[in-house]
């Protein structure tokens, strides 16, 4: 249904009993005149009223008269509203440079406790998923609202070789939208290559979801934490590009010092250092936003801060409805008053 047609049903609705009303007024006017003994006693009384009663019905005319106009060039506000986020996935890094010790008491345990504690922060009604990658993505705990269970699966996340961060995210997306025909057979190899993504053929359920603008899934986020640079799998600008088809937004959280650590895994010495760059475009292309963090305690007030933009989203709303009310009720209020003290609308 249309606003137009929505609002014309309500003014049908209303309108019996806006006429019922100024029935119900003129009646009374008419009995309280009965009871007068003369116009002169009638004349006296109106002299007698005093000038605010008078001017307070013109008054709420024209303030009525400006809300309608107000509300006919279709206004609109940012406003902040419950959000209608259903799912949140967690798609974490446990790649060998988590256990840097840049952090304390390293990367990997202090990303654990604040992931463990958003999780605990977010409604009772949002199900969380977990994703973890390192050389390969792995989907650890499918989206539950059993808090219990994720966080069992945050606390068994295993180091890995390799930094697939393109790959978790598609990973992600694939739990976010099970049905969608998302490939993952092939994405778990040693050399990068596309997103094979197949839209059902009859456009019905999550494949339909990929003609959407960028942002406008309103239903799931995910949530992408990377201490490194990606070295294999899915090019994360792919993945992020994928995820704007599909309208949903990526929140990239990128972890560790700035000047990065040596840490020493599988026999190899590596120096690890954030890719910014790369977690910021991410989530510019998703409409998400990007957080950096280098201690734990810095990381636990992102995710609060997170917790903050899931929970409530800030929206463009149009404000017609609300303006058309007020004049209506004005408008309505002006003509009782006029009938009640004058026996007419002025």
């Amino acid at each position: 249904m249309s606003f137009l047609a929505g609002e014309a049903l309500w003014l049908l609705g209303v309108l019996p009993l806006l006429v019922a009303a100024h029935r119900w007024l003129l009646r009374r006017h008419r009995r309280w005149s009965l009871h007068v003994s003369s116009l002169a006693i009638a004349r006296a009384a109106d002299r007698a009223a005093s000038r605010w009663r008078r001017r307070i019905p013109p008054a709420l005319l024209l303030a009525g008269l400006a809300a309608l106009i107000v509300g006919m060039a279709r206004p609109t506000a940012v406003v902040d509203i419950a959000s209608e986020q259903q799912t949140v996935v967690l798609a974490m890094d446990v790649s060998g440079s988590m256990q840097a010790h840049d952090v304390w008491p390293d990367r990997l345990t202090a990303s654990q406790r604040a992931a463990k504690d958003f999780v605990s922060g977010l409604p009772a009604e949002v199900r969380v998923g977990v994703v973890t990658y390192g050389g390969t993505a792995h989907v650890v705990q499918p989206p539950t609202r059993s808090r219990g269970d994720v966080l069992t699966a945050i606390d068994r996340f295993a180091l890995q070789p390799g930094t697939a961060i393109g790959s978790g995210l598609v990973y992600a997306l694939a739990t976010v939208f099970p049905r969608a025909g998302i490939d993952l057979e092939s994405l778990n190899s040693k050399s990068r290559r596309s997103v094979n993504v197949r839209v059902r053929d009859d456009g019905i359920g999550e494949g339909a979801a990929s003609r959407v603008e960028p942002g406008s899934f309103r239903s799931a986020v995910i949530v992408l934490l990377s201490d490194g640079q990606n070295t294999t799998g899915v090019d994360p600008i792919e993945a992020a590009e994928l995820a704007a088809r599909l309208g949903v937004r990526v929140y990239t959280v990128g972890f560790g010092t700035p000047e990065g650590d040596v840490v020493v895994f599988g026999g190899w010495t590596v120096r690890v250092k954030l890719d910014e760059a790369t977690l910021r475009e991410m989530a510019a292309i998703t409409r998400g936003e990007y957080f950096h963090a280098a201690s734990g305690q810095e990381l636990e007030r992102v995710y609060g801060t997170m917790t903050s933009r899931i929970a409530v989203e800030r929206r463009d709303t149009e404000l017609t409805a609300f303006f058309a009310a007020v004049g209506a009720a004005l408008l309505l209020l002006a003509s009782a008053l006029s009938v009640w003290w004058y026996g007419r609308v002025a």
